[in-house]
């Protein structure tokens, strides 16, 4: 499912033995929803996600989501259950199947870990 709100990047952008300047690349970004694939960790993705706003109702029906809040404020909505609110360093896993809605109501920086055949915008 195609999303042109959000400003998403597959492809890993660092390999093993590189350093990462997760707030060099923070600073660069200019788009409201933006996600960048970091590097692939055997099946898992690390991505950054630079996020102000809404993202959609969504779900991944064969994997769980992990969230850590890097700085700003990160909220989860979830159907069915209480909405999540992450300040830096928290973090918290969306279980598999649940509905869930990101909102970061100010500028807000996470990574997220996920499986590598991940669809970022839902299944």
């Amino acid at each position: 499912m195609h999303h042109p709100g959000y400003d998403i990047h597959h492809d890993p952008l660092f390999t093993t033995l590189q350093t990462m300047d997760l707030r060099a690349l923070a600073d660069r970004v200019d788009h409201p929803w933006h996600n960048q694939t970091l590097t692939r960790v055997g099946d898992v993705l690390i991505r950054l996600g630079v996020m102000q706003g809404e993202y959609h109702w969504h779900a991944h029906a064969g994997q769980d989501e992990f969230f850590l809040v890097l700085d700003g404020l990160f909220r989860i909505e979830l159907d069915g259950a209480d909405t999540v609110e992450l300040r830096p360093w928290q973090g918290f896993t969306v279980p598999a199947r649940m509905r869930h809605r990101p909102v970061a109501p100010v500028r807000s920086t996470v990574v997220m870990i996920e499986r590598a055949d991940v669809t970022p915008t839902g299944d």
